[in-house]
């Protein structure tokens, strides 16, 4: 498949310069091919912004990067107007939305109102100001990144924000051989510097038409429906917090993610290892409750091995 080589080069092209997050990598251009965002969230320097940049410079698409701080505005986002005193009227200047690929750094240290100054970006591919709407370039995908530890000064992501995500990932750490390896590969040369572009965004913008094509059987839709149900049931039932389920537009990026990770898997049709693989990033940080994110994905992961999946040839049209 032409859709499976492009993401096996863009693939083979990051782990030029990011050391042992395949899996992650995997994930990542899983969300893009279904067209989603994604929020890394992790401790500083375990390569998250590397991360985004070397994704963004894979792709030759326009790139552009936010450092979110608690004085950035709306408009240093999505753009203003101005008077042009030699035009004597108002022109609108262009904000980094205007571009293919954002790297939205430490998303949490703005403002609510500047962090929802990217919902209607995210969600329409769009943006309004002063009352005029206009159009963002295709593809459009966000890549934001948070600290989990650090609070002083940073502003949780609101649950209608965090809905706006097709996955929530965990940069993790590095095993002592990986890091021996990035030692190797880094001390003494710049690998990002060194990377081209694998396609272009005419190609990604195929993927995600491909993607939509992506083959899902009837039993893993009702397997689908089944477990975001599950997630209504059991959500207010956690001991030492309550919760409500997960929303539709979960269901649907849940059915999103796993067509873009079996394309990632060099398929046209999705099996049960691809809902269960993305069912964490999915749903995980869709529950919305006041208690922590891992006992949220554990409640995940317990409907997983309990609501059971049906035996079928997945790939029977």
């Amino acid at each position: 498949m032409e859709s499976t080589h492009l993401l096996s080069r863009i693939e083979e092209n990051v782990s030029g310069v990011i050391i042992g997050k395949r899996e992650i990598t995997r994930l990542l251009l899983a969300a893009m091919a279904a067209g989603g965002h994604v929020l890394l969230e992790d401790l500083p320097g375990t390569g998250k912004t590397a991360l985004a940049k070397t994704i963004a410079k894979s792709m030759g698409c326009k790139f552009d990067r936010v450092q979110f701080t608690p004085d950035l505005l709306p408009g240093d986002v999505t753009g203003m107007s101005f008077f042009n005193q030699e035009k004597n009227a108002f022109t609108f200047k262009e904000g980094p939305v205007f571009t293919n690929i954002l790297l939205a750094d430490e998303i949490n240290r703005a403002t609510p109102r500047t962090q929802s100054s990217l919902l209607e970006c995210m969600a329409e591919g769009q943006v309004t100001v002063d009352g005029t709407t206009r159009s963002l370039d295709a593809p459009f995908f966000v890549i934001a990144t948070q600290n989990p530890v650090e609070t002083v000064g940073c502003f949780p992501l609101p649950e209608a924000q965090l809905d706006r995500f097709l996955m929530k990932l965990d940069m993790g750490s590095l095993t002592p051989q990986e890091e021996r390896e990035m030692l190797e590969r880094h001390i003494r040369e710049e690998p990002l510097s060194q990377i081209g572009a694998v396609c272009a965004g005419e190609d990604i913008l195929r993927l995600q038409l491909a993607c939509r094509e992506v083959f899902i059987h009837d039993d893993l839709k009702n397997y689908i429906v089944s477990l975001v149900q599950e997630t209504r049931k059991r959500g207010g039932t956690i001991q030492g917090g309550t919760a409500a389920g997960v929303s539709p537009r979960g269901t649907l990026a849940f059915a999103r993610a796993a067509q873009g990770l079996a394309l990632v898997n060099g398929r046209d049709y999705v099996v049960p290892e691809d809902l269960k693989t993305v069912a964490i990033p999915v749903l995980g940080h869709r529950l919305m409750g006041d208690f922590e994110q891992t006992r949220k994905n554990a409640l995940i992961q317990e409907l997983l091995s309990r609501v059971a999946l049906p035996t079928e040839d997945w790939s029977k049209r």
